[in-house]
């Protein structure tokens, strides 16, 4: 640099500091997410690794853990948490909520009615992309969870856009004003009569569904409420290994995990 200012690098080569989460990854490519404190020690079957020697660090940097096992540590994204958070419920995949994001429009400011919080990973994701969120979800311990995972990824200030309740919304929804209404509930259709009321014109629904027989109903759902252009997708998410000249489809793939069902709600 020739007019006395920082290169425009320094700001990407930010040190890891103690209270982040960092993802440490080894040489079989297992992942683990941790939380970095002064005195920590990440155990393993190959040895610990002290938090100290991760501090101070790039991400990208290679560390070697008392017995030699090697791991290189980066911050974790979205979806390394989601798959390696606590969880009591079971959690709609990146491969899902991706989609999910772009099928219901989520954007900056957008109000959002959630219904089966569970751990929090579809919250995270429209949180992050600005929505505001009100959710019902039955249990205690799954909406602790989702806050308590949402606070650890987002921060405590993103709290102010998610507002859960323990709340059964098969019996109705008592908020009102939504842009959007997303849910992953075992029965969906129970709660579309109750849509209308509570999103506005032309506003939209998406909900997971693991079975294609919850998909029925669900369609029959809202036709008979009053919503159009009804679809339904599933997304197959297939690897590929590429090396030197091996390039061949993996022999495993993510496949069925659920559908995806979206609607737009008609003027009354």
């Amino acid at each position: 640099m020739t007019d006395g200012t920082e290169p425009a690098t320094a700001e990407l080569t930010r040190p890891l500091a103690e209270g982040e989460l960092v993802l440490l990854v080894d040489n079989k490519d297992r992942r683990y997410v941790i939380k970095l404190v002064a005195e920590g020690d990440f155990q393993t079957h190959a040895g610990s690794l002290h938090h100290h020697s991760i501090i101070g660090q790039s991400e990208g940097h290679a560390l070697s853990s008392t017995k030699g096992q090697k791991f290189t540590v980066y911050r974790p994204t979205l979806s390394d948490f989601i798959l390696t958070m606590p969880r009591g419920a079971q959690v709609i995949y990146p491969k899902d909520i991706g989609p999910m994001l772009m099928l219901a429009d989520i954007g900056p400011g957008v109000k959002v009615f959630e219904s089966g919080v569970g751990s929090g990973a579809l919250s995270m994701a429209m949180l992050r992309a600005g929505a505001n969120i009100v959710g019902y979800e039955l249990r205690e311990d799954f909406a602790a969870r989702a806050r308590s995972n949402v606070s650890m990824f987002l921060g405590d200030d993103v709290l102010n856009r998610y507002e859960l309740h323990l709340r059964d919304s098969y019996d109705g929804i008592e908020h009102t004003g939504f842009d959007r209404v997303v849910l992953d509930i075992p029965e969906p259709w129970r709660v579309i009569p109750h849509v209308p009321g509570v999103l506005g014109a032309g506003g939209l629904y998406v909900s997971y569904s693991p079975s294609i027989t919850q998909v029925m109903k669900v369609s029959d759902a809202l036709t008979d409420a009053g919503f159009s252009d009804v679809s339904t997708t599933e997304v197959l998410n297939r690897g590929w290994h590429v090396e030197g000249k091996a390039v061949r489809p993996d022999h495993r793939m993510v496949a069925h995990t659920g559908f995806l069902t979206r609607a737009r709600l008609l003027a009354q």
